[in-house]
Order: structure tokens, then sequence, then C-alpha cells
């Protein structure tokens, strides 16, 4: 717990902590900024570990709130909900954009400038949302693009520090203690934007979180080292067993990508579908399971903040276990490493599936839709110690750019996934809730399918630094 590896996870999981943090503000405080408007279209998407539409319909008391217990300062738009879900949705846009950008830059100079960069701009332009929004809606969707492009950085950069810090049997703690940072930073927002918004004023809100945003990044830069050799207090053995373990997989790479043979191999071809798959029952769950059980099981949501955390909660929590769990199988050599890999995916994408499944002929019990619902959203973290780390097993050299390609996919898999469920159930919402269920069940199933099929554990001859394709 003391050594230099596990100092690194918990400063990752904070900064991912801050960085969804910043993401979901505006989410929270849309509703302080507008004149008591329920924005209905909030059902848009969101890239692994931000709930823009589900965090404003089970964000608990948060929706009580009107403009009439809004300090007076704080100024009140009258922005539609079509124009609010444009502005919530335009973060996407950028964020899309910068995905495979920011692997390949944190390939040539490191992940922790890319990542502390991308912070740090994202804090500071959080720190003028109030300002773009006194300007106009146009200078807050813009604004909302740039900060997507800046946060779009720091998931791939991660990667490429964890694949020169994280030694093979600890990749999935290290890694899945840090991601976990993104789901607890969601659900503290949540639970403070609101107060916030109530007793100081909603711009408050992004002052506060930017501010903590540029703070933490000096302690990023401060705290963390690019690689064990450059680290000046890391204990001699630590080093020495870090660098020992991780020698075989080369250093980062440079200006050129085997782009022809990365197109042609079937493990990564395996962790992208798997990946835009999972992603789209995760968006489905996160963003239409309030509207479910609004419509369909008539709960209402805001009276239980309670039920409202119970999936930050659980997917933070899988997260680590999952981790956990999956390091210590491959130390005991249960399994080797594609097989825990794909053990892992199999069951953080078909018991979802399986529950989904279940949910449109359970309608009369709400308790127990209500339970499967939160199981499923709990249980697709185990997917953490699965397709999500299985980038650094076949191509720790690319594993920042691999996880920005992926990560494209799954943004693209949140952008659709809640357009077809509204689509679905526009015609009819009991037969349209169950095809919803049954074609997000199918997709999971297929991706699980050809993942364990083409998946595998052992680094690919084009990610090998001596034969790799210039």
């Amino acid at each position: 717990l003391c050594s230099a590896r596990c100092g690194l996870a918990l400063v990752l999981h904070v900064s991912l902590f801050v960085a969804y943090a910043l993401r979901v503000s505006l989410s929270i405080a849309i509703v302080a900024m507008t004149n008591g408007s329920h924005p209905h279209s909030w059902s848009g998407s969101a890239p692994r570990g931000s709930y823009p539409g589900f965090s404003q319909d089970v964000s608990g008391k948060q929706m009580q709130i009107t403009e009439r217990r809004f300090p007076g300062s704080a100024p009140v738009y009258n922005w539609s909900a079509e124009t609010q879900g444009i502005i919530l949705s335009s973060f996407f846009y950028g964020y899309g954009l910068t995905q495979a950008l920011g692997g390949y830059c944190s390939g040539l100079f490191g992940g922790k400038p890319v990542l502390g960069s991308g912070l740090l701009l994202s804090s500071v332009l959080t720190l003028l949302v109030p300002r773009a929004a006194e300007l106009g809606m146009s200078f807050l969707i813009g604004l909302q693009v740039l900060l997507g492009l800046a946060e779009g950085v720091i998931f791939p950069a991660q990667y490429t520090l964890w694949a020169k810090w994280a030694p093979p049997l600890e990749r999935s703690r290290l890694m899945n203690i840090a991601d976990a940072g993104c789901t607890f930073g969601t659900f503290f927002a949540l639970l403070v934007a609101g107060i916030i918004c109530q007793s100081l004023g909603w711009p408050f809100v992004f002052y506060i979180f930017g501010g903590v945003g540029c703070a933490w990044c000096l302690c990023w830069f401060l705290l963390v080292y690019e690689d064990p050799a450059h680290h000046p207090w890391i204990n001699a053995g630590e080093q020495e067993y870090i660098v020992s373990l991780l020698a075989h997989q080369g250093s980062s790479h440079g200006c050129s990508l085997p782009l022809v043979a990365m197109a042609k191999s079937l493990p990564l071809w395996a962790i992208t579908i798997a990946c835009f798959c999972t992603d789209w029952l995760f968006y489905m769950l996160l963003t239409s399971m309030p509207m479910f059980m609004s419509n369909v099981l008539h709960f209402d949501l805001r009276e239980n903040g309670l039920l409202s955390s119970l999936p930050y909660i659980g997917n933070g929590l899988g997260h680590i276990l999952a981790g956990l769990l999956a390091d210590f199988l491959l130390a005991r050599r249960v399994l080797g490493t594609a097989a825990i890999r794909k053990l892992f995916s199999a069951l953080g994408m078909l018991l979802p599936a399986v529950f989904l499944v279940a949910v449109p002929y359970l309608g009369c019990s709400s308790t127990v839709v209500v339970v499967l619902l939160t199981l499923a959203l709990t249980i697709i973290s185990m997917t953490g110690a699965g397709i999500n780390i299985n980038h650094i097993d076949i191509a720790p050299r690319y594993a920042g750019f691999l996880l920005g390609i992926t990560n494209t996919f799954g943004i693209v898999a949140g952008i659709i996934a809640p357009t077809a469920v509204g689509l679905l159930i526009s015609q009819d919402l009991q037969t349209g809730w169950r095809n919803a269920f049954f074609i997000s069940a199918a997709l999971n199933l297929f991706g699980l399918i050809f993942y364990i099929a083409f998946g595998s554990g052992t680094i690919q001859d084009w990610a090998r630094e001596d034969t790799a394709v210039q």
C-alpha cells in the first residue's frame, strides 16, 4: 500500500474523480440555470463513467429545486428542453475527436503531461462556464465542445502511464482502483452540486469544481512521474521489480504506427466490438432506466435519493472488487491472462443481458425490476477486469492509442443507444421497452461470442518493439 505504483493508482483515482465531477457539473447545474423547466430530452449519450441524462433524472432531491430557491444574484435563462439537450450533447462532439489523438500524443510525449494538460484545461474551461452562459448559448456550446476536446485525452493518457507502471499480475487492481474515481466523482457531484446551487447559486458549482481541479493539477505535476526509472523517491526494489517485469514489452511508440497491422488484428477487433456492445447496454441503462421506472413502473425517483445512488455505488465498488479478484486468480495461476479477461468479460456482459431479458416479464414486481437493473449496472463493471484492460495485454506500447480507438466506438454506441430506445418506445410503450431490452441483450451476446472466439491475452507481434511496422 505504500508503493509508488499504489500511490499512482490513488492519484489517478482522484484525478478521474475530479475530471468526472467537472464533466457532469453542467448536467446538474442546468436545472438551476433554467426557469424550472424539466428537459425530458436529456437522454443523450455519454462516454465511460459520465451520465448527463441519467444524472438529471435520478439526482434525487436536486430535481426538486426551483428557481425561487436559488440566490437572486444567479441569472436564470429561458432555454427550451431541446436547447438544453443540444448544450449537454455538445460536449461529446469534442470528446470523441481527441480519443485517438490523446493516445497518440501520450505515446510521443508521455502520459503525465498529456493527462495533466487535459485536466488543467478542463478545470480552466469549467471556471468560464458562467461567463460563457452570459454571453449566449452559442458561446456555451462552443465552450462545451472545447471541454470535450480537453477531457478526451485523459483516459488514453492514463493507459499509457499504466503500460509503464502496472506489473502484469497487478494491472486489474491498480487500473480498476483508478477507474472507480469516475463513478465516485459523478456520485459526489450529484450530492454536492445541488447543495451549492441552493446555498450559493449555480455559478459557484463551476467556480468551486474548477478551482479544485486547478489546485489538484498542481499536485498531479508534482506527484506523478512518467515511469519508475524517473521517479526520485521510489524504492530500489520496487523499481527493479517493475522494470524487470515490463522489460519484454518495449518502450512507447514513436511517430509511426502499425495501422495496417492493427486493422488486420482480430484480437483488437474483438476488443473493439465487445466494447461497442457493452457500452451500448451500459449507456442504455444509465440514460433510459429512469424513464423506464417512471413510465412503466410509475416509480417516483425524485423521492428516493438512496435508490438514485445505488448504481453509482455498486458500479464503483464493483470495479475495485473485480480488479482484486482478477489479480488474485492470476497470481494463483488458476487461469491464464486470456482466460481471466474472457471470464470477467463474460460475467460482465452475459449476466446484465440475462437480467434485461427477464425485466419485461417482471413488470408487476417493481422492486424485483429495480434490483435487477441495479445489479446489471453493478455487474457490468466486471468488464473493467476484462476487455477494458486487454489493450495493455496485447499491445502495451500502443495501449493509449488503442484505448482511444475503442473508446471512440463506445461514444458512438452511447449516442445511438438512447436514440434507438426513444424510437422504439415512441411506437408502443410496452413492446418498445421489451424490444429495447432484447436488442441490447442480443448485442451483448454477439460481442461476447466474438470476443471469446478471437480475444487474446498475449502481446501481438506487431506490437513488439523489434517488429513494429515503420
